[in-house]
């Protein structure tokens, strides 16, 4: 018998703790047969405290130096900050946290041939007064620090330097801060630009986190694209809307180069004018963003024919968002459009993936029941519906992109497969956009983590019994029932489900 100890391995050094960054990698890897290391529990952060970096850099190396380890997949905001809160929220200098780039410098000498991709974040700036994730000043000056940025980017063609103080009320002493902060993590993103050119990286992605067409990170990125122009190297970096499946796309990645295996998607659109809209939270069409995603996977873009047809339920004229609950009006007519396309694909024989980028935060219900009702739901290759456009983008294709690969090397697994399909169904559609939006106000106060351990648990038995219920309405014929359901940061915005 084979040791499983010397089977392949793919080692993840994830953005945070959230499932979405652990767990959904893990279910991508499964779906290939393949096996995810991810640091353990108590080096990783745990919401706004940060993960270890020191702890994490070592094991990193540990990971490196076993040769079962076939790629290292790597987030650098984990491993220079200890998380993504931490990226925006901690005080260590420029010079502390580029010392601990030389973790994947030590990481290339030691194996050479050891395949590193990573991902680094372009910091957000979120457009509210919530600070659940960001400085504490966030309460006071957050939409302000965000139209700041716009209105900076705005100038960029400006050739004198022109003061922003008569454009802000937020105060200099913040201004400093929030700037520094910037500063820093700019610097960090063009220094993994100078990893990619002296091969410390086989791979990088430059993803933007909740950004807009005008925005502080917007503005960043015309700057790192002169640089990526001006590298040989930089034109093999993908910069793309993204953050929280990136890990994802990336283990796909991982795995198509350690099974030598190109899976090709076909896109597949019923509202052809959908395709050029941006999607709220972005700053690119939803055909770029699509298209980078593909990529970033280790996949390629075909016009026709491909391994897998990725179906994009295309975003809502209206911008609705499904955190504010259900929208007024539900447009039939995209309904009916999307489920045609897919019935169409799958008669046809296709392996069809559904990207619902219709909504930020959830499902678009009408489709996904429209969907059970004509048989299709447990039809297809992937789903998914959740927060950000490029979340669901890059997730779905992850999930299709390891099928491709595990079909191709024998190595599929059908039941892992199937898991990771009612986990985005049970997450995105009867989770974000049935149970939270019903039963969320009463469960949920407010959107800042609970601090009473008995309300935590009494929100984690509704909405295991409602989804539960759910689960077994859409899919009565389905053996798969869930084993586990946490509210892993206490708050409304993400479940943990582990399913059986």
């Amino acid at each position: 018998m084979s040791d499983p100890t010397l089977r392949p391995r793919i080692a993840l050094l994830p953005l945070d703790d959230r499932p979405v960054n652990v767990k959904l990698p893990g279910d991508v890897a499964a779906v290939a047969g393949v096996t995810l290391d991810v640091p353990p529990a108590e080096i990783l952060p745990s919401y706004r405290t940060a993960g270890d970096a020191d702890a994490l850099g070592g094991w990193l190396r540990e990971r490196a130096a076993d040769p079962a380890t076939v790629h290292l997949v790597v987030s650098v905001d984990m491993l220079l900050y200890g998380g993504l809160i931490a990226s925006r929220t901690s005080d260590d200098t420029t010079r502390d946290v580029l010392a601990r780039l030389d973790v994947l410098r030590e990481v290339r000498r030691l194996r050479p041939d050891l395949p590193i991709s990573a991902v680094s974040l372009v910091t957000r700036a979120s457009n509210s007064y919530s600070a659940a994730e960001e400085p504490t000043y966030w309460t006071e000056h957050g939409k302000e620090i965000h139209a700041l940025g716009g209105d900076a980017h705005r100038l960029l063609g400006e050739t004198e330097v022109l003061p922003l103080d008569d454009l802000t009320p937020v105060p200099a002493e913040v201004v400093s801060d929030y700037s520094s902060r910037r500063l820093r993590n700019h610097i960090v993103n063009l220094s993994t630009l100078g990893l990619m050119e002296d091969e410390t990286l086989d791979f990088l992605a430059i993803t933007a986190d909740d950004t807009a067409p005008f925005a502080a990170g917007s503005a960043e990125q015309v700057w790192l694209r002169h640089w990526m122009r001006m590298l040989p190297s930089g034109r093999r970096v993908l910069m793309y809307p993204g953050a929280d499946e990136v890990g994802a796309a990336l283990v796909a990645r991982a795995l198509a180069a350690n099974a030598g295996v190109t899976a090709s998607f076909s896109v597949a659109c019923a509202d052809a004018d959908g395709m050029e809209r941006v999607p709220p939270y972005e700053n690119m069409s939803l055909a770029a963003s699509a298209s980078r995603q593909i990529r970033a996977a280790g996949a390629e873009e075909v016009a026709t024919g491909g391994d897998v047809t990725l179906v994009l339920h295309a975003p809502d004229p209206d911008r609705h968002d499904m955190f504010r609950g259900r929208p007024e009006v539900v447009d039939a007519d995209a309904v009916a459009g999307t489920v045609a396309l897919v019935r169409e694909r799958l008669d046809a024989g296709e392996h069809v993936a559904l990207a619902d980028v219709r909504y930020p935060n959830g499902a678009d219900e009408a489709l996904v029941r429209a969907l059970a009702e004509a048989g299709l739901l447990g039809r297809l290759e992937a789903f998914g519906g959740w927060n950000t456009a490029g979340n669901t983008l890059g997730s779905v294709v992850a999930v299709a992109a390891a099928g491709v690969v595990g079909r191709a090397s024998g190595s599929f697994d059908d039941r892992a497969a199937r898991i990771a399909l009612l986990t985005r169904l049970l997450d995105d559609f009867a989770y974000q956009a049935v149970v939270r939006t019903d039963a969320g106000p009463s469960l949920f106060p407010d959107i800042y983590p609970m601090a009473d351990d008995a309300q935590v648990a009494t929100a984690e038995r509704v909405i295991r019994t409602e989804l539960t219920g759910l689960l077994e309405s859409m899919l009565p014929a389905d053996d798969v029932r869930i084993e586990e359901l946490t509210l892993p940061w206490r708050r409304s915005f993400e479940i943990g489900l582990t399913l059986r």
